[in-house]
């Protein structure tokens, strides 16, 4: 962090807008490097069955890690603390957060070993499609022993991000995962050649950035006077209130990482490729969530918080109407983009090395599947911020199991019939249960808001809503007439795809803001709440 940051005993307070920029930028250089480490590992390894290994060992401990830091933790954690922060005194506070970091390190700290000791276990569990394949089956075995202390080290980090956005500090937090993409190249290409299984390298290079993100931490912990030795107290009082409200919140964000499990259990009994075709679109997918949707509900949730324990009910109504409003904005031409660009964006990207022609195919199916369900995922992410910001956790678990039940249902459905009629390309299924789960789950949110009377949606809604449709229609119509035939993109060389690429996305940009400005938005109706 620079010298202009506060000082500890300073209250932190910037606008929303001026936040989620920061945190947007941050969180956009960790999606480019992102996107770099993802294309390196596609041309080193392709679509195979090793890389198939890889993924399957490198989420099982992402799936655990956002379902105890960033799931149920992150959001008990940030509204409990920033409570105290603005009710106790600086002693309470960082006794709170000594006890958490103590208690939290300890229970991870037994689920890592048991993690490591039961690996093989594990990937029978989460991918039982690899037991007719012994090959796939060993290799995912011996890489999670590896990766899966990456939980503990990744959990830890995740904690020290709740306590900077509860000061306000959104940049270290959201550029942190640069890391782990910086050592993820490095492994690809520097380590793999080392191994006799080079995707191992990978593995190595999970661990080794764990560690790294860490003690990347600890410079702006001990500015904030929080970089103290940690203690156990499972009793303390915040303590119990966050554990108290962590099992709710478990249950609720345990039904996002059941849908990728059960994603997981059946792409693993598809044709080889399907758990790597399926990465990729999702990791394209993730690319405007994570800049956009995840940099959004980081901000908001700390400020729904304090407007929630000052009683602020206008400004706590204010600040989610502005999200929304934002996630429309936003979202919907994202998620239409990446629809009708999933192949040229694809093949620009990952189509080199062992990346080939049908894996492009194959992963622009599941693409374009996903990419429907883009602003139902950013939008579910707002609204349970809403409940999860008064504390109400209950709620938003409801609506998430509805929403579990559904994706399985339509997962088997999806799959099944695809496979029936011989479809080749089972696994877009999958991902088309997804994104309709996605939606069914926002609309089960949103009807809960507004029949609690928590959110009332100011004037304006039907007149934004109309602007940005015709926007978003005339966009797809320049989009579709300028876009080259698919065959041409596998002709032509790199600079070629990313110059008619970048040109394409931004036609579609300027088209779509130039409609909007012709028909007079007034961007009053986005204006900064906190401003």
């Amino acid at each position: 962090m620079t010298t202009a940051d506060p000082e500890p005993s300073q209250p932190v307070e910037s606008g929303l807008f001026k936040s989620s920029m920061v945190t947007g930028s941050m969180t956009l250089i960790s999606r480019i490097t992102g996107l770099v480490r993802d294309v390196v590992i596609g041309q080193v390894f392709g679509a195979s069955p090793a890389a198939d290994a890889f993924f399957v060992a490198f989420k099982i401990p992402n799936l655990f890690r956002r379902l105890f830091a960033e799931g149920a933790f992150a959001q008990s954690f940030v509204p409990v603390f920033g409570e105290y922060r603005e009710t106790r005194s600086e002693a309470e506070l960082h006794d709170l957060a000594r006890h958490v970091v103590g208690t939290l390190g300890g229970v991870l700290l037994v689920v890592t070993t048991l993690g490591v000791a039961g690996a093989p276990w594990l990937i029978v569990v989460f991918a039982p499609g690899f037991l007719d394949d012994p090959y796939r089956l060993t290799l995912a075995g011996d890489m999670l022993r590896i990766t899966f202390p990456y939980l503990l080290l990744i959990s830890l980090v995740a904690c020290a991000g709740g306590i900077f956005n509860t000061y306000r500090l959104f940049a270290l937090p959201a550029f942190t995962p640069v890391l782990l993409n910086v050592c993820l190249i490095g492994a690809a290409l520097f380590l793999a050649p080392l191994f006799e299984e080079p995707v191992v390298a990978l593995a190595w290079g999970v661990l080794i950035a764990g560690i790294a993100q860490l003690l990347f931490q600890f410079p702006l912990l001990a500015r904030l006077g929080l970089l103290s030795t940690p203690r156990w107290n499972w009793r303390h009082p915040g303590v119990t209130t966050i554990r108290t409200n962590m099992l709710p919140i478990l249950l609720g964000s345990s039904v996002a990482q059941v849908n990728i499990l059960f994603d997981m259990v059946i792409a693993s009994f598809l044709v080889a490729g399907s758990v790597s075709w399926l990465y990729f679109a999702d990791r394209m997918m993730e690319f405007p969530l994570g800049v956009f949707g995840i940099a959004l509900t980081t901000v908001i949730l700390p400020h729904l918080s304090s407007h929630f324990a000052k009683a602020s009910s206008d400004s706590f109504d204010a600040t989610l109407d502005w999200a929304l409003r934002l996630t429309v904005l936003i979202g919907v031409p994202a998620g239409l983009g990446l629809l009708v660009l999933a192949f040229p964006i694809l093949a620009s990207i990952f189509q080199y090395g062992r990346f080939t022609v049908n894996d492009t195919y194959m992963a622009g199916l599941a693409l374009m599947a996903y990419a429907t369900g883009l602003p139902a995922f950013i939008a579910s992410k707002v609204l349970a911020a809403a409940f999860f910001a008064r504390q109400d956790t209950r709620t938003p678990v409801r609506c998430a199991i509805i929403a579990l039940v559904a994706n399985a249902c339509m997962n088997v459905i999806f799959v099944y019939t695809l496979l029936e009629f011989d479809n080749e390309a089972p696994h877009a299924g999958l991902a088309l249960a997804s994104s309709l789960a996605a939606w069914l789950h926002s609309a089960l949110l949103y009807r809960r808001l507004r029949a609690a009377d928590i959110y009332r949606p100011r004037r304006g809604w039907l007149r934004s809503s109309l602007r940005i449709t015709v926007a978003c229609i005339t966009m797809l119509v320049a989009v579709w007439l300028l876009t080259p035939a698919l065959h041409n993109w596998s002709l032509w060389h790199f600079w070629q795809r990313a110059g008619v690429l970048a040109g394409l996305i931004a036609t579609a940009v300027a088209v779509y803001f130039a409609s909007l400005w012709i028909m007079r938005t007034p961007w009053s109706e986005y204006r900064d709440p906190a401003r």
